[in-house]
């Protein structure tokens, strides 16, 4: 009897959801794929990189039921406004106070098929993407959805296009350079490019701190210089004022001396 309790009991407890933080998938299906996703991924990052209620993630398993992890994706790039920034195995929504990632980014490899794609529409339509943009980086051209009630509908002209959420602004791309433009007009950068512009402006700070360091060092011997002056006119001046008195003592006025 006793047995029979423990195994209705041991039936009875509730078997553990896994949500696993990898599909299996490679992130991308070759080279070109995998920079244009980079790209939008690290410039997305630098341009909120101050506020840290904004997370971006690449490639991250994003799981919008609780107690169903076979509903999942993993954009090429997400952007969760008003979630905080830090590491995750995957989005689950739950634990993000529910809020859905409202942009995503898809780049498109040549494994990509149109039928996944329009998969991939109606699953952010459904779990409240408020923006998804598609890049193909054969042909540097942008399809971009935004959502309309419970639909997303195409944007009609994407050269030009100014996300109303992110401020980005989207034009044409050239292979890997997806063409897009930050809220102030400047263009994304590739990491190279951010590699270079660092280099460049750590030169500049050590030259601007040679020259800072050759000013010290001029002033420091500027005032050396007026100090020594100073002490050799308060040599003199003493020498001159014993000299007085001495002539005093010999019952000269030194004032009448020319």
């Amino acid at each position: 009897m006793v047995m029979r309790m423990a195994t209705i009991a041991a039936k009875q407890q509730p078997t553990e959801i896994i949500y696993p933080d990898s599909d299996g998938k490679p992130m991308a299906d070759n080279t070109l794929q995998a920079d244009a996703m980079t790209i939008i991924y690290n410039n997305l990052r630098a341009i909120f990189a101050d506020d840290p209620n904004v997370f971006v993630a690449m490639d991250l398993l994003w799981y919008p039921v609780e107690g169903n992890p076979r509903i999942r994706v993993a954009p090429d790039v997400l952007v969760a406004l008003g979630r905080p920034k830090g590491h995750r195995g995957s989005y689950k929504q739950w634990e993000e106070g529910g809020v859905a990632p409202q942009v995503v980014f898809e780049v498109l490899s040549p494994g990509n098929r149109t039928a996944a794609m329009n998969a991939k529409r109606r699953f952010y339509a459904r779990y409240g993407v408020q923006e998804y943009y598609v890049y193909d980086p054969d042909t540097g051209l942008w399809q971009g959805w935004v959502r309309r009630g419970r639909r997303l509908t195409r944007v009609r002209q994407m050269e030009g296009w100014r996300s109303p959420l992110l401020g980005i602004v989207f034009g044409k791309g050239f292979k890997e350079n997806p063409g897009l433009s930050r809220p102030d007009g400047s263009a994304f950068i590739t990491f190279e490019a951010l590699a270079r512009m660092a280099e460049l402006a750590e030169r500049r700070a050590e030259r601007e701190r040679q020259m800072a360091e050759r000013f010290r060092q001029q002033m420091l011997e500027a005032q050396r210089r007026a100090e020594r002056e100073e002490r050799l006119a308060r040599q003199e001046q003493r020498r001159a004022e014993r000299l007085a008195q001495r002539l005093r003592e010999l019952g000269i006025d030194p004032d009448t001396l020319e």
